[in-house]
């Protein structure tokens, strides 16, 4: 507690004032404008959502602590466009996929290109390495982005139609410690949002090594017909790897028996994945071999996974948090130089906020060191140029323009937690001063106006100075 040198407190005329200025307030009733009978209030469409700003300290949580590692690993920040030609998608992400069947939103623009609402983003991060030359640049190029995707999904927990994604990609190289250097990076940035995590991690080999498996699979899962979903029926004809991919309770099931693409592998793509793990297992980093993961994607080979959020009764969330993987032919797929290799990961934003909230994770509270208070006009045309002369200072500071009642501006100061609350009325304006009160203590004192932030920036250094020793 801080105890002024010198306290003063309101004379009896000034209290009188304050107390008339807000029995004038009280008889004051303002004009409420009613909805017009008959209008119907806009609505949102089904599957998009508002973040209202009670929400936003998660969102803020998540942002900050985001850019902060991607920075440090060494990933530059790069900003992709919400709309790309459809042609990008069709060709990277697969024609068989539940994405492009069902989910993408697609149109064709006033110019008769036929465009799409990007659904993921490590496609477009692959246009713009080609398109921007990036090959010259010294590999691997590493890149890191945030922002809505769009996907016409069901609209479930933690899933909606317009989400937002955090990601990492780095191209240009095939080492298998970029794949768990990715994973590490990954796995640090929820811990540091207070999130356990585990890693289901997978390799589905290359292409050729793929064919004679998928054989396999195919024929598995032809024995099976009748006890998997119609949607399993038709990838079962057009992309048997898919069938892997199926969320639906009765596929999960037949899924337990199918062979493991592990069996299949050929010997580099067994090389690469076992020097992954061993990476893993040095950084400390938990994983689970999930032989059957896929990923959604066609674009994928080699390493894939998934991120889990844990707690002490295990896998928490009711999705995975995010996941990625190695795609070595996606920039070739786009016309970019032959052999590119790449490597990737996507959070989705909804889902690690949801986790936040049900493990009772509370975002850093924002430390407000001064609210100021005004009574009047004149007070309130002095107050804007002091509240700009403490942002200036770095002092950080809130105010209630809006609000004439002082009770209710000390009490959005007490809610705010604040140690320090201005008042400043008309006696003040033209006195040249402001009184100052201590929230704990309830005094107050009344000091020169022209040199309020000096003033308040020694009783910040005491406060602070006295928490340091505590």
């Amino acid at each position: 507690m801080i105890i002024p040198k010198k306290v003063s407190r309101p004379t009896k005329a000034e209290e009188e004032k304050i107390l008339e200025l807000e029995e004038a307030k009280k008889k004051f009733v303002p004009t409420v404008a009613l909805p017009t009978k008959g209008k119907k209030i806009p609505e949102l469409l089904r599957g998009f959502r508002d973040i209202l700003p009670d929400e936003q300290p998660y969102w803020d949580f998540f942002r900050d602590t985001a850019r902060s590692l991607a920075e440090s690993y060494g990933f530059e920040r790069i900003e992709l466009p919400i709309l790309e030609k459809e042609e990008l998608f069709i060709r990277t992400v697969g024609k068989q996929t539940d994405i492009v069947e069902k989910e993408i939103y697609t149109f064709e623009d006033k110019g008769g290109d036929k465009v799409i609402l990007r659904p993921e983003m490590t496609a477009s991060a692959a246009r713009a390495y080609i398109n921007h030359g990036m090959l010259n640049l010294p590999q691997p190029v590493k890149l890191w982005y945030m922002g809505p995707t769009f996907r016409y999904d069901r609209p479930q927990a933690g899933r909606y139609r317009q989400f937002n994604q955090f990601g990492l990609e780095a191209f240009g190289s095939n080492e298998p410690i970029i794949d768990a250097q990715i994973i590490v990076a990954t796995f640090y940035l929820l811990k540091s949002l207070g999130i356990e995590t585990t890693t289901r991690i997978n390799s589905i080999g290359t292409p050729d090594s793929r064919l004679a498996y998928k054989t396999e699979l195919a024929a598995y899962y032809r024995t099976k017909k009748n006890q998997i979903c119609e949607d399993c029926k038709r990838r079962l004809l057009k992309n048997p790897l898919r069938l892997l991919d199926c969320k639906a309770e009765e596929c999960q099931v037949v899924k337990e028996g199918a062979p493991q693409i592990l069996d299949w592998l050929d010997e580099d793509s067994k090389n690469h994945f076992m020097r992954v793990l061993e990476f893993l297992d040095e950084a400390g980093v938990p994983y689970t071999l999930d032989p059957h993961l896929v990923r959604g994607l066609d674009y994928y080979n080699r390493t894939v996974f998934e991120i889990w959020a844990v707690s002490d009764e295990g896998e928490r969330a009711q999705n995975a948090l995010g996941g990625g993987g190695r795609y070595d032919g996606l920039v070739e797929l786009l016309g970019g130089r032959e052999g590119t290799p790449g490597c990737g990961v996507a959070l989705g934003l909804e889902r690690v906020v949801m986790a936040m909230k049900e493990l009772k994770i509370q975002p850093p509270v924002k430390k407000i060191d001064v609210f100021f208070a005004q009574l009047g006009d004149s007070a309130r045309r002095v107050g804007l140029r002091i509240f700009e002369d403490f942002r200036q200072s770095g002092i950080s500071v809130r105010e209630a323009f809006g609000k004439g009642s002082l009770k209710t501006q000390l009490e959005n100061a007490n809610k705010l937690e604040v140690p320090f609350t201005l008042i400043l009325g008309q006696k003040e304006v033209l006195d040249g001063t402001i009184i100052v009160r201590d929230m704990e203590s309830g005094a107050q004192e009344i000091v020169d106006a022209g040199k309020i932030v000096q003033i308040m920036k020694k009783k910040l250094e005491i406060i602070k100075s006295l928490d340091n020793k505590g």
